[in-house]
């Protein structure tokens, strides 16, 4: 199988919703999944929106971001037909890589209580669980 890496266009909006929808990923496209805000999003300087592409699809979705001192990563999603095909893992590395060449020396990520699966992947890419953080949060809209 030839796995395409590539950064995420305004053409994929469709094809993403649906890699999400299928990979039990929750989604919000009439809040903070909405295309005009990906659209928003993807001109920022911190945002690293990258998609994975196989037989003609979209197979895989990582979206990572920074605040200059810490990367943070997201919306990581690999179809269920290509699971166990290491796309998670090349997502992944990918993203490391670009926060690396911007500087960023700390990566992470934030799984939802119960999401033992997500732990245990990203504790196979090298990630902590780190205990004692309480993350606290305000949302000017429900589905932002």
């Amino acid at each position: 199988m030839e796995l395409n890496i590539r950064k995420y266009i305004n053409e994929d909006y469709d094809s993403l919703i649906e890699l999400w929808r299928i990979s039990s990923l929750p989604c919000r496209p009439r809040g903070r999944d909405r295309k005009e805000e990906l659209v928003r999003q993807i001109k920022l300087d911190c945002s690293i929106f990258l998609v994975a592409e196989a037989e003609g699809m979209l197979v895989g979705s990582l979206f990572g971001t920074h605040d200059g001192r810490k990367g943070w990563i997201n919306r990581l999603a690999v179809h269920p037909d290509f699971q166990r095909q290491n796309i998670g893992t090349k997502l992944v590395e990918e993203v490391e890589k670009l926060f690396k060449k911007a500087e960023i020396g700390i990566f992470a990520c934030l799984i939802e209580e119960g999401n033992e699966i997500s732990k245990r992947v990203f504790q196979k890419f090298g990630y902590k669980v780190f205990k004692g953080i309480s993350y606290c949060t305000k949302r000017v809209y429900e589905d932002v």
